[in-house]
């Protein structure tokens, strides 16, 4: 074993950064809700997260993402679900930042290259600016784009490699076991089994866990040891027991834990990885993929940080969002890596499921692939993004399924422009009926109060369904109401209140139906913000109203001038 190099001999012109680089600093990181009303996301390609003036912002990433294939649906769900929760945030009054961007080491990255007959910088570019593309595309409003071939990242990378051996948590030594190039790691002898490839017929060894092949390899490497953070992780795992979510995805990862940690490879010998970051000292080794790919959460908050300026980095990061798949890798070796440090580490992370197809996986062999792109492209960027949080999984798998696109769009997106247009009629008056309720209003009926008192409380019962990640049923909650306003204007019928007399009940009926349409609205605005802006847009709420504050019964005594009869429909019939 070579001994712990010295950080200023192994990391010799490393630029250590006192303070976040303002080079590198869009002032889009901090704006607050109002930018909700854009559906561009930001140009710049890495960013440095700053803390606002008086406190650290919300810091919310998304996996980064592998350039050796296409985006699919499941990359375009977790943008968007990251998004939004982010964007609720926004929605509060909280400055938050989001952390995007693409893993681009790696012997798949290599091997992807050659087989495309290009470099591989010149592949990852490309892979890069699809999932850039699919960001903007998708409304996502990301902060940063990071990439682990930056400058600022490697440097990143080897000053924290250089941290672990000053430590005394590296060691260099010989490595035998199940290697998966697809998932980028070694699996003991328990975490494989024998297989037959279905399309050969040749014996195969496969992990058990992600079913993909694995073939036995041999070497010297560099090893972290993370048999040692066992009690570690534990301690830190009882004192924090929501610090993944859901509760079943902590308690596999506690599980796992406890049955005993091994030393974890961290380097590949550079004959079988020539595309990575060497590792500091020994060009003979470039670093493994995770352990690279992991420390892009503290590169754009500005690591390594100089002595006495931590405090203006944005680290640690509030919410991980990431698929179940590589948890393991987020929630023990990151956890372990940042400890051995004595960095502070995530407060959460949030494991969402995977997409299906009829109930079977996705992949390419069987031709069910949904591409991302044409699927915007066909049903438009707001009813895909309502679509995925709506049906997408958290604890459970979601079923894609091109029928259910259709069925949500006719059956809740297009009641809610529906129930906007009838209120917006020419027979109907909103300001009329708004002043009167301002006034003093009407006496209630049981149906009148019940939609009312549903209103009321719709606001606070999806905040706590937030604050729980629970976004598939915080959206069903807003559009709940939806649905009862929507049962409360086919019951009254307005339209049939035409005399005189009847004018100050149609009032009391337009008003509550347009008031729960306005609340209902937005609250929809983090989940699909382009849309949901057209019905307040419809419904004339002003843009300085629309935050959470005026997501209450009666909190908003200026909308619907102008609206009586407003035309367009935001919802129009889909080209199937």
């Amino acid at each position: 074993m070579r001994p712990p190099l010295l950080v200023n001999t192994a990391l010799r012109g490393l630029r250590l950064r006192s303070a976040p680089s303002q080079r590198l600093f869009t002032l889009n990181a901090i704006s607050r809700f109002n930018r909700l009303n854009s559906t561009v996301a930001p140009a710049t390609s890495e960013s440095c997260l700053l803390p606002t003036k008086d406190k650290k912002p919300y810091y919310i990433t998304t996996p980064i993402f592998y350039v050796n294939a296409d985006p699919h649906v499941g990359h375009l769900y977790t943008l968007v679900l990251t998004d939004a929760i982010k964007r609720w945030q926004e929605f509060k009054g909280i400055a938050a930042q989001l952390c995007t961007g693409t893993d681009e080491h790696g012997i798949k990255i290599q091997q992807a290259a050659a087989t495309n007959g290009v470099e591989p910088e010149e592949f990852v570019k490309k892979g890069a600016d699809m999932f850039k593309n699919l960001a903007s595309t998708a409304f996502c409003s990301y902060d940063t784009f990071v990439r682990t071939t930056s400058p600022e990242h490697r440097d990143a990378v080897q000053y924290f490699w250089g941290q672990l051996e000053r430590a005394g948590w590296i060691y260099k030594d010989k490595h035998s076991g199940w290697y998966s190039v697809g998932d980028e790691t070694f699996y003991a002898a328990s975490q494989v089994e024998p297989s037959v490839d279905p399309s050969t017929g040749k014996n195969i060894t496969i992990s058990k866990e992600t079913g993909r092949v694995v073939e036995w390899s041999s070497e010297e490497n560099y090893h972290f040891k993370l048999s040692e953070m066992g009690p570690k992780l534990l301690e830190f795992y009882e004192k924090n027991p929501e610090f993944v979510t859901p509760g079943a995805q902590y308690e596999v990862v506690k599980q796992a834990v406890e049955k005993g940690l091994s030393d974890l490879s961290i380097s590949r010998p550079t004959s079988r990885l020539s595309w990575g970051i060497p590792v500091p000292g020994d060009q003979s080794q470039t670093i493994y993929v995770w352990l690279d790919a992991l420390i892009n959460y503290i590169t754009v908050s500005g690591y390594p940080w100089a002595p006495g300026s931590e405090h203006l980095a944005a680290w640690p990061a509030d919410l991980h969002v990431v698929g179940k798949d590589i948890l393991k890798f987020h929630a023990i070796y990151w956890p372990a890596f940042l400890l051995a440090l004595d960095l502070p580490l995530p407060k959460q992370i949030l494991s969402h499921a995977h997409w299906t197809m009829n109930h079977k996986k996705m992949s390419k062999s069987d031709g069910n692939v949904v591409n991302p792109f044409y699927a915007m492209e066909r049903y438009g960027v707001d009813t895909m993004r309502f679509y995925m949080v709506h049906d997408g999984g958290i604890n459970s798998d979601g079923d894609y399924s091109n029928d259910m696109i259709v069925e949500r769009y006719k059956n809740e997106l297009q009641n809610l422009g529906n129930s906007a247009g009838r209120v917006c009629g020419a027979r109907f008056d909103i300001p009329l009926a708004r002043d009167e309720y301002f006034k003093g209003g009407w006496k209630l009926n049981e149906v009148d109060k019940e939609v009312v008192e549903m209103a009321k409380g719709t606001a606070k019962e999806v905040e706590k369904l937030m604050e729980k990640l629970d976004v598939p049923n915080a959206v069903k909650k807003a559009m709940a109401l939806m649905h009862k306003t929507n049962q409360y204007l086919q019951q009254q019928a307005p339209w049939y209140l035409v005399k005189p007399q009847q004018k100050s009940e149609q009032n009391k009926i337009i008003f509550v139906a347009a008031e729960c349409i306005r609340i209902t609205a937005v609250l929809l605005q983090p989940f699909m913000p382009t849309k949901a802006g057209e019905v307040l847009d419809k419904l004339n709420v002003e843009k300085e109203k629309r935050g959470f504050e005026f997501a209450k019964y009666g909190s908003d005594d200026t909308f619907g001038e102008g609206t009586k009869g407003k035309k367009g429909a935001v919802f129009p019939p889909l080209s199937e």
